[in-house]
């Protein structure tokens, strides 16, 4: 499988808290809005990107207790980015979702 984050799979991810985790998911999900009006190319790259990331969070052992919440936020994401959006949810939900966990990083959580 090729990956986008080569550096990163594996046990340089798994190392990582979640809430770093989730805050890395953020940033790319971030790019995928700046770009989705601009250059849809690279806004498609940004989530793939994203949903790579939140494969190696999911796989991550350490995580199994959030599993439910990992896999939801998988699908609602897919539904918002790349299928009907069936769930209504905007970019600013997206954003301060995201937003929580950098703030966490930040705070030392």
């Amino acid at each position: 499988m090729e990956y986008y984050h080569k550096n990163l799979a594996g046990e340089k991810w798994n190392n990582l808290s979640f809430f770093e985790q989730m805050a890395n998911i953020g940033s790319e999900i971030e790019r995928t809005i700046k770009w989705k009006d601009k250059k849809i190319e690279y806004s498609r790259l940004a989530f793939e990107r994203a949903l790579e990331l939140l494969d190696f969070t999911i796989a991550d052992a350490k995580n199994k207790t959030k599993l439910k919440e990992l896999l939801r936020t998988r699908e609602a994401l897919a539904d918002h980015f790349f299928f009907n959006n069936e769930y209504n949810s905007t970019d600013e939900i997206w954003q301060k979702y995201f937003f929580a966990f950098t703030w966490a990083v930040r705070i030392n959580l």
